[in-house]
């Protein structure tokens, strides 16, 4: 529910159930097996009952193209009914990831991954502190508050997913952040450093187990962490509103390998990236720069599995509607949306492929030779290699 528009559809907004079929033809085109998946709750749940149908597209499409999706059961909307800060809202939620995971385990081929609740952390920004989706809180307290919310809705979740498929995944996802102080207010360096080590993984701790473990967090219901990474995670502090992000060349900049690093050692837990995209001309140079520095995770013994690019198609800027250019395709406005890939960005996706020893182009049964961690160790250690000769040469 958006702050100025009401009710938005980011799948009806880029076309996605109407252009299911080829969105997933290019994933299969493209040599991509895995992809993140979105059902849309506040949709389907009709409060008597639920309807799935909305997502019969997809599962169509994905059951042809062989793509394993990673469910998606609430990404910033649910149902208008509900208030998050009502004791209706944990059941319902868990009901909903219930009957979710029932409908898909039944009609697409296991092993089953889902996450109850995107970006938690994120989410409760969004809806507590800044005001931009509901519940619309305007507060440091609302945004505590909803983000203890969704903590307790998605351990619910979890254990609900699982009564339908006990040995279903779990990835749970937020973002990599590293804030500042401005470099003229050294007397926010206390509040920055707080908001980077102790903020942004409280609900990621919930989830562990390790803060409030009242309410049910353990190592299996965190399961896998889901990284997302983007250039404005890295941000200089602010008093009020959303942080600035850092400028391409600031030397406050981290590396993507260390922030990983910070994240690994407080769970050691199997982990993804769970989001990550550059923009426009930049996105050959991003997966460039996010490879390289994933590899070097690895070398230091970081238990990573893999990269979520996204978008797979473009998407709007949530406040200016205007399209981002940061999928594997572009959206043209014809033909109902028209996608068009990004080819340089398609060769460096590619390029890595074949580094790793992976496929371009899905064969007709992907999944009949599973790609080894150890594969990638080895790849990320020869490459390693490489680099350190051409640096001494």
């Amino acid at each position: 529910m958006w702050k100025d528009q009401g009710r938005r559809n980011l799948i009806e907004e880029t076309r996605h159930q109407h252009f299911a079929g080829e969105d997933y033809r290019l994933l299969r085109d493209t040599g991509i097996a895995v992809a993140r998946e979105g059902i849309p709750w506040p949709m389907v749940d009709l409060g008597s009952g639920f309807d799935f149908s909305a997502i019969d597209p997809m599962i169509e499409a994905m059951n042809e193209a062989q793509v394993l999706p990673v469910w998606d059961l609430c990404h910033y909307g649910y149902p208008e009914r509900l208030d998050p800060f009502s004791e209706e809202f944990v059941p319902a939620c868990a009901n909903y990831c219930r009957e979710a995971a029932r409908y898909v385990t039944n009609r697409v081929k296991g092993p089953h991954f889902l996450t109850p609740i995107n970006e938690i952390t994120f989410f409760s920004f969004c809806g507590g502190e800044w005001g931009w989706v509901a519940p619309y809180g305007k507060s440091r307290e609302d945004r505590f508050r909803f983000r203890l919310s969704l903590c307790k809705a998605a351990i619910a979740g979890v254990k609900a997913i699982r009564e339908v498929d006990p040995e279903a995944r779990m990835i749970h996802i937020d973002p990599l952040v590293q804030v500042v102080a401005p470099v003229d207010r050294p007397d926010l360096a206390a509040a920055a450093w707080e908001e980077t080590y102790v903020d942004t993984f409280l609900a990621w701790d919930i989830l562990y187990g390790k803060k409030h473990p009242e309410l049910g967090g353990s190592p299996d219901i965190l399961d896998i962490v889901g990284a997302n990474n983007y250039s404005f995670g890295q941000m200089e502090y602010r008093e009020s509103g959303p942080h600035e992000a850092l400028l391409p060349g600031d030397d406050r900049i981290k590396p993507l390998c260390d922030l990983l690093q910070v994240v690994y050692e407080r769970y050691r837990r199997p982990m993804i990236i769970g989001e990550t995209s550059g923009m426009g001309a930049g996105r050959k140079d991003w997966l460039r720069d996010v490879m390289e520095e994933s590899l070097a995770a690895i070398t230091r013994g970081i238990d990573l599995h893999g990269i979520c690019l996204f978008p797979a198609v473009d998407m709007p800027d949530w406040h200016t509607g205007e399209w981002l250019h940061n999928g594997i395709c572009d959206l043209v406005p014809e033909e109902g949306l028209r996608r068009v890939p990004d080819q340089s960005y398609v060769e460096e996706l590619h390029r890595w492929q074949r580094e790793l020893n992976r496929v371009t182009r899905l064969d007709s049964d992907p999944f009949s030779d599973p790609v080894e961690l150890q594969e990638v160790i080895d790849a990320a250690h020869r490459l390693q290699k490489k680099k350190q000769i051409k640096n001494w040469h």
